[in-house]
């Protein structure tokens, strides 16, 4: 039975619920905002599946990549709605053609983040971009295994840690699995997320209409792929900053706001068992200028070699590959923020994130600037120690 005492140990990704015959597991929000699976324990048979998928306890080995590639997808308008390169489409479109369905991660009417999948070409649009906050998983996973026992190719796309519940909850190999994961830098709370937009939605309603967002982008690079801005449009408005301007970015790139396993994340290093793994090529300007529009390149690491899973990359006509050597990959958890407990607590009282990021980082920092201050014209004036007293 899991028990889930420290929440490092719970990365999310929904495989005991799923896997779970007497359904007597679910997922409940903490005060961060993120799920952690509530037990009844009362219909448990003590069964033990729930243990053996849980991708943080059955961690796998680390492993080295087979090949490394930077990569760009021919069509260009694909590339602009795509957050790198565009190589997922590529790989999506393939399966599709063969009959196959995609999962990936997409926005739902209230604008949370989902798991879902598509049968169509169609259908992989909204699959494209960055989504800066952690997806509900929901049946995927048994709706993958559906698939796969009816003999159908499926690709499936999520963070490592969630490859790695998939292929703990498949518990056997599937030939026509394409599992594709990214490189993963954390996942935001959902509920930080929901704080913002109620934020945004304030900022750009107007009481003689109803508001509704159209449309929102992480990762719009009508700046450019190195500038990308976050974009929302609603009610014929488009907002629009760049990311280091935007506060929801600014609080998720300082990991202030990840989910605790994030900081010891179980499925780094490649161990996730992903087939493909996808992400931002960084740096293309001086390691191949030549190639680099500032439209996106993708980093393309190839960790398995099984019959279909990669030919398609090296015969396509709407792909570019430049074989590359791993110049630089996020293989260490991030460290969180030595202010998040702060925030979190301060989350419970705070309505507006613009208010909270502030009373939360930039508060503290002037206590500190202050401080030491103090401390340098106490010295110049030959007083040795001082006593201070920081909030």
């Amino acid at each position: 039975m899991v028990n889930i005492i420290n929440k490092h140990d719970c990365c999310g990704c929904e495989a005991c619920v799923q896997i779970c015959s007497k359904q007597c597991i679910a997922v409940e929000e903490d005060h961060e905002g993120f799920l952690y699976p509530q037990i009844n324990i009362s219909n448990c048979i003590d069964c033990s599946l729930c243990e053996k998928v849980c991708p943080v306890i059955n961690q796998k080995e680390e492993r080295q990549p087979i090949e490394v590639y930077a990569a760009k997808n021919m069509k260009e308008e694909i590339r602009k709605q795509s957050s790198s390169g565009g190589v997922f489409t590529i790989l999506a479109e393939e399966i599709i053609n063969k009959g196959g369905v995609v999962f990936g991660a997409r926005f739902n009417e209230d604008w949370d983040v989902v798991h879902d999948y598509t049968e169509t070409i169609q259908g992989i649009s909204v699959f494209r971009g960055s989504k800066y906050v952690q997806s509900r998983v929901g049946e995927a996973y048994i709706q993958a295994k559906q698939f796969l026992e009816n003999d159908r190719y499926v690709l499936f796309s999520g963070t490592p840690c969630q490859i790695a519940g998939l292929k703990l909850f498949l518990q056997k190999k599937y030939d026509k699995l394409l599992a594709v994961d990214i490189i993963c830098h954390g996942v935001p709370s959902p509920k930080i997320w929901r704080l913002y937009l109620k934020e945004l939605q304030k900022k750009l309603s107007s009481k003689k209409t109803n508001f509704s967002f159209t449309d929102i982008s992480f990762r719009d690079k009508i700046s450019g792929w190195k500038r990308f801005s976050f974009t929302a449009k609603a009610n014929n408005q488009t907002f629009k900053e760049l990311f280091h301007k935007n506060i929801f970015m600014r609080g998720f790139l300082k990991d202030l706001y990840l989910r605790p396993s994030c900081h010891a994340c179980p499925a780094k290093k490649l161990k996730s068992g992903s087939d493909i793994t996808l992400g931002d090529f960084w740096g293309i300007q001086n390691l191949l200028p030549e190639i680099d529009d500032d439209l996106g390149v993708s980093m393309v690491i190839i960790n398995n070699i099984i019959n279909f899973k990669t030919s398609f990359l090296y015969n396509t006509e709407h792909i570019r590959m430049y074989q590359s050597n791993l110049q630089e990959m996020v293989y260490e958890s991030v460290k969180p923020h030595k202010y998040r407990d702060r925030f979190f607590v301060k989350s419970k009282h705070t309505h507006s994130l613009h208010k909270l990021i502030s009373d939360t980082i930039y508060v503290p920092r002037i206590y500190i600037i202050i401080r030491k201050i103090f401390k340098k014209l106490f010295k110049i004036f030959g007083i040795n120690r001082i006593n201070t007293v920081s909030k």
